[in-house]
Order: C-alpha cells, then structure tokens, then sequence
C-alpha cells in the first residue's frame, strides 16, 4: 500500500485516567491517506466543484456562461412554479367547496395534504439531482411534469364529466350539503392530477435555488455579494409569483371562471419552461456526486461495525482520506476532520486488518463522514422554522375566515377575500426592494457583518417577528370576537360587519410577511454554503421539508385542539361559527408555541458550529 502518513498513533500511549476529550482533540492528527481508495469508491475523482458544460465536460472559458443572465432565465421558472403553487393553495379549497361539493373541512385538509407532501417529498428531488440526474436534468423531468398536471387539472375544471351537476346547488344547498356529491372517479382523477403536480413541484422546489447559486464563480472576490443578493433576488420571484396568483389568477376566477384561472398557471408554467430551455447553453452544471444515502448509509454500517475498535489500539493506522487535493467524491472538495460526533468517526477508522482494499461499507473517507456530520449539524435550524410554517399554514385559513366576517370595501372597490393573502406578499416586495438600501446599512453599523446579518441572525429576526404577528392576530381576533357579539353578529358568521374593516388584518400579514422574507432566504444561503458540495440539493431539500412538516403540524395541532376543547354541545376553539369559536386562544397558543422555539432556535445557533473548508495551502500541507 502506498501511503503518506501524517501521524502514527502508535506511538501515543494511554495513560491512565486519559480524558475522552484529549482522544477527540488528538484525532484530528491521526491521518492517513492512500491511493487504495481509488479503487475501492470504483471511480476516479475530480476537480472539486469545478463547473461543467451540459455534456459534463469542463468550460473552458466561463465568462460566457452563469452570471446573472443565466440566473435570470431560473427565476422565471420559480416565478411560474411559485405562480402555480400559491395558485392552487388559494383556489382549490373553494374549487373542491363549491364546484366538487366537498366539505369545507374535508377540502381544507385535503389541499393542506398536497401542500405538505408537495413540500415534504422534496427530499427526493434533491436526492435525484445529487446522486444521478445532477440539477438541470431534475429540474428539466419535474418541471415538464408540473406542466402535464396543471394540464390535467385545467381540464378537470372545464369538462363537465369532471365535475358533478351544478344545477340546482345554490349557496344555501352548499351550506346544507344537498349538491350532488362527485363521484369517486372523478376525485380519483382530481387527486391525481393533483398530485402528479405536487411532485412536479417537490423535484423543482430543492434544485432552482441551488442551480441558480451554482452560476456563481466560488473563486470571484464578489462571491457572497453575489450570493447575497441572488438569495434575496430569488425570493423577489417567489414572491412575484404569489401576488400574480393571488391577484391576477382570482380575477381571473371571479370572471371567466376555474377552467380559465387553472389554464392561466398552465400557460404561465409553459412559458416558463420554455425560458429555462432557452438558456441551457449558458448555464453551469455540477456533477452528480453518486447517491448520497448510499454513503451516509456507508458511514452509519462502518461506524456500527467498528463500535468496539480504540483509537488507541495498535491495530490503528490513522483516519482515512485519499491522497492528493481532490475528495474521492464526485463534485466535492475535501472536507476537514472535526471533532464532533466523535462516534462516527469509527467510520473511517483504519485498521492494519481491513487490508489492501477495504470495502466502503468497512471504510470511508474522513471527507464522507464530514458529510454525515454535517447533515446531522445543519437538521436543528431548519427543524425551528417548521413552527413558522405552521403559522403560515393557520393563516391561509384562518385569516380568510376572519376576513369573511370584515368590511373589504376600500372606498367603491370590494377586494376578493380570496385576494387578502397578497399584502404579506406585497410587504416581501418591500422589504426586498429596501434590504439593500435601508436594512443592510443600518445594520452593518451594529454588528459590523458586511451583510448587515449572517444567515443565522436573519433566521433568528424572523422567528421573532412571527412571534409578535401572531400575537397580534391574537389580540385583534380577540377584539373582532367581541365586537361582533356586542354588535348582535354572533350567529351571523357568513355576514360582514360594515363597520369593522378588514384591513386590521394587514398588520399581522405584514409582520409575516416580515417575518418570512428574513427568516426564509437566511435559510436558505445558510443550507447553500453549510451543506456538503455534493450534497446541495438534499441541503435546499431541508427547507422545504420544514415547510412540508409545518403543513401537517398544522393539521395534527388544529385535530388536537378540536379534540381537546370540544363542549357537550359539540363547539370548540375551531368552531365552523368563527364568532362562537375561540380563534384568538388558539392564536395565544401559537404564540406560546413560537415563543418556544424561537428559544431552543437560539441555543441551536449557539452551538452551531460553521463548516471548515480546506484551503489549498492546507491541502498541499496534508499530503507533505
């Protein structure tokens, strides 16, 4: 075996009384590598992070390609997919409440399923970009599945042998469940057009913002300038996307009616997908790494299997690594040892006894158990803004039962209730449109960060401020509650009060939409430069499983609730009557609740410790 060795452990001897914690500092000089795991991954490796064309060879000369023109063209994709994804969550409660006669419950929990596990599944995506597809390709098959579901979904909206018969189903017979029920086939066909849709989503959802940061040169000195601000320009799309689907795509409803308002996110989908086409030739790609569960799963069986065997033992040779300044892992640089998680580092324990040629299940890379460690880092920041998504969740339907109750009027215009969730996505545009100009500045003054805020920091505003939106909303709820019964509206829950307007509600829209912008785009560069560099799109994935979990926290805390505050007359907090329900407690709940995590957030971001990246002195100095 040909290697250079950096230290024996053998001649380090156990005294008695020996710390656990002096073997973990000494571990990171117990280092060895070899040329054997060349042969043992079963491929050669290459050049880091180094951008390739779309054949997958090198670009030989990259001003012509990424940069912000490229990015451009991956904004418009998210924009459409935002534009469909907030489309449907405003439209299909009512699509399947009034046109398939489902329950109002039944409906709601319906969509916030398909939101949950569109969300939830992306972890796939990411999964099939890292390990095989690589990012363009998945976005490529997912978004074109995005389109075949939005198709299907436009169509099962215009063709009557869709839809049960309408006639004869007016508001009243709505509330009293006499329509005709749809019929098993055709929900059949709805969910599953549905769904073909959401998984459209969960493969785009992880990859667009990780393909977009990769047009990005790593070696420019403008580098997290740029990254900076495509996070935030990113987000800018998304939230275009939301106020076209809650402004443009209701009208649309309203006017020409469903079939028009879903064909109008196919067509706005379509388009998109042919831009992102367009601009193949000018992206950057990176090359799939290889499955990244086969080598956390590598890792977590080596370690096992190793549980027994001392750092201290004769038997040690040292950690293992390949030799050279490139990672044994396609599309990543080398990752340096840390002295966390000391338990997996069994993983790559060698031993005289594993021979010339171990196997990766017996053996791995220090660089691959870095990657396991990381992962396992990085799950308690995006695990603190599930409970923003859950609040989120609430507000789309809550808030628009409140808005029900409230006066939309400004001056002769009637606003849509449908239309209300757009002001949190108007506030994004302004904070957004101001962060650079107002934000950054006054901040930097403070914590003397050239960014303002690191991404931690912006996280951490965010949660705080969700706490003080939906302490608010508690408080307001509390008001509109009372007034309403003192106004003689108690029963009359589907009537408006004239006198009190609905614009309250932009207060606690607006912190939420505060809220989100710090909280989310911090989230994501946080996952961008902290995940493992063949491993970017599971990172991206994070984020939107968070999403995806506070989506179904939603709907498991709403069923506890009901459980939990029912009467012998059958009301609860969530009553269908929201002027007999006690909305607001369940606000001061959620306040409680945010308040909670906005605590062990902060004790996670404490002990957070940043990824090391081997600089190329280091390196060099590693293999001397």
């Amino acid at each position: 075996m040909v290697a250079s060795e950096i230290k024996s452990p053998v001649s380090v001897p156990e005294t008695p009384g020996s710390s656990s914690v002096h073997h973990r500092k000494q571990l990171s000089v117990f280092f060895i590598e070899s040329d054997n795991r060349r042969l043992a991954l079963g491929r050669g490796y290459t050049g880091g992070t180094t951008p390739v064309n779309i054949h997958g060879k090198p670009i030989a000369n990259l001003s012509k390609t990424g940069g912000w023109i490229a990015a451009f063209f991956i904004f418009g994709n998210e924009m459409a997919e935002r534009m469909a994804y907030f489309g449907l969550s405003v439209n299909m409660v009512a699509f399947m409440f009034y046109v398939m006669h489902r329950p109002f419950e039944s409906s709601s929990n319906a969509v916030n399923n398909f939101l949950g596990i569109s969300q939830a599944s992306s972890v796939l995506g990411g999964f099939l970009a890292d390990a095989y597809l690589g990012r363009y390709w998945t976005i490529a098959i997912f978004t074109t599945m995005y389109l075949v579901g939005l198709i299907g979904i436009t169509l099962g909206a215009s063709l009557k042998m869709f839809v049960p018969d309408q006639s004869n189903c007016g508001q009243l017979s709505l509330l009293l469940g006499n329509c005709e029920e749809a019929k098993s086939w055709q929900m059949l066909y709805l969910y599953t057009v549905l769904y073909i849709t959401g998984f459209g989503a969960a493969g785009i959802r992880p990859c667009v913002s990780s393909f977009g940061a990769d047009q990005f040169d790593e070696k420019s000195k403008d580098y997290k300038t740029h990254l900076d601000r495509f996070f935030n320009f990113f987000y800018l799309s998304v939230t275009l996307g939301a106020i076209i689907a809650f402004t443009l795509v209701v009208y649309v409803q309203m006017e020409l009616g469903w079939g028009m308002a879903f064909g109008t996110l196919a067509v706005a989908m379509g388009i998109s997908n042919a831009l992102f086409f367009a601009g193949t030739p000018l992206y950057r790609h990176r090359l799939p790494g290889g499955s990244p569960l086969t080598r956390v799963a590598q890792v977590l069986v080596a370690a096992f299997r190793k549980r027994n065997a001392a750092f201290t033992s004769s038997e040690f040779i040292g950690l293992y690594e390949v030799p050279g300044l490139k990672s044994a892992i396609n599309g990543s640089r080398k990752i340096p040892h840390s002295n966390d998680f000391i338990w997996l580092d069994k993983a790559a324990l060698e031993l005289k006894e594993d021979g010339l040629e171990p196997s990766p299940w017996k053996l791995c890379t220090v660089t691959q158990v870095e990657e396991v460690k990381i992962l396992i880092r990085l799950i308690p920041i995006p695990a603190c803004t599930i409970m923003l998504s859950l609040v989120l969740t609430e507000y789309l339907t809550l808030s628009v039962q409140q808005a029900y109750t409230l006066n939309t009027h400004i001056q002769h215009l009637k606003l849509p209730v449908t239309c209300m969730p757009v002001f949190p996505g108007l506030s994004i545009f302004l904070i957004l449109s101001l962060y650079y100009s107002v934000f950054v500045p006054i901040t930097r003054r403070i914590t003397g960060n050239p960014h303002g805020a690191s991404q931690l920091q912006r996280v951490g505003i965010g949660l705080a401020v969700s706490i003080i939106s939906v302490a608010w909303a508690g408080l307001f709820e509390n008001y509109r509650r009372h007034y309403a019964i003192q106004n003689g509206f108690e029963f009359n829950f589907l009537t408006q009060m004239p006198d009190l307007t609905a614009y309250w509600l932009l207060i606690q829209y607006c912190l939420i939409g505060i809220a989100e912008v710090f909280c989310i785009v911090g989230l994501l560069e946080f996952l961008y430069e902290e995940a493992p560099d063949a491993m970017k799109s599971i990172g991206s994935a994070y984020a939107a499983l968070a999403g995806g979990l506070g989506c179904f926290a939603a709907t498991i805390l709403n069923n506890i609730v009901k459980a939990a505050t029912r009467d012998s007359d059958g009301k609860s907090w969530l009553s269908q009557n929201i002027n007999t329900g006690r909305f607001d407690c369940l606000y001061w709940l959620l306040t409680l609740l945010s308040f909670l995590n906005f605590c062990v957030f902060l004790w996670s971001a404490h002990r957070y410790k940043y990824r090391a990246i081997e600089s190329e002195e280091d390196k060099r100095s590693a293999v001397l």
